[in-house]
């Protein structure tokens, strides 16, 4: 197996771990004739073939001799794949740096349901609530224009407006705080 990176070739071991959501599988690949033989730890094997190449996004390939359509695309430092309703990105790495990755800190998502964040790049043009304001569902609490249209930002439940932190005029970027609430 080889990868490429900025147009160099680089070869690959015959060992890799690939790595699907909090699932791994260690195995071994062989290439032959066009075959590639997928050997697991456990004495499974699969034998693969398909002419995908990168960047084309639908491919077929022959597992054991049945042919799978699968739908293929890159993301961050894995591949997306998408076949009968699975959904998974897999990652495929050396035994090392698979060993290496468990020692990564998995990064917590911030915690932004008491804040109202800008949807996209544009400017403030109203704000149409104040600090101390008690706002229900569905309750316009300020207009941002974006691509010379106007995009009303709507409470999504009942809460009370603790700070705003923006002004009419100004320009935002994609998930700056407009207002906190309590």
């Amino acid at each position: 197996m080889s990868g490429t990176l900025a147009n160099h070739t680089r070869k690959l071991g015959a060992e890799f771990v690939a790595v699907g959501g909090d699932h791994y599988w260690p195995h071994a690949i062989t290439f032959e004739a066009g075959v590639t033989t997928i050997s697991y730890g456990d004495g499974i094997t699969h034998a693969v073939s398909s002419d995908w190449k990168p960047g084309t996004p639908f491919a077929v390939f022959t597992l054991n001799g049945q042919e799978l359509g699968v739908k293929v695309s890159r993301s961050s430092t894995g591949w997306r794949l998408r076949w009968r309703g699975i959904d998974m990105v897999y990652r495929v790495m050396s035994p090392r740096l698979f060993e290496l990755s468990q020692f990564m800190p998995v990064k917590q998502a911030a915690d932004t349901s008491k804040q109202l964040l800008c949807p996209m790049p544009g400017v403030i043009t109203q704000v149409l609530v104040k600090e101390g304001d008690t706002v229900e569902a569905g309750q316009p609490l300020a207009t941002v224009e974006a691509m010379k249209m106007e995009n009303m930002l709507k409470a999504e439940k009942k809460a009370l407006v603790k700070s705003i932190k923006v002004e009419a005029g100004q320009s935002l970027a994609v998930d700056e705080v407009i207002m906190e609430f309590e």
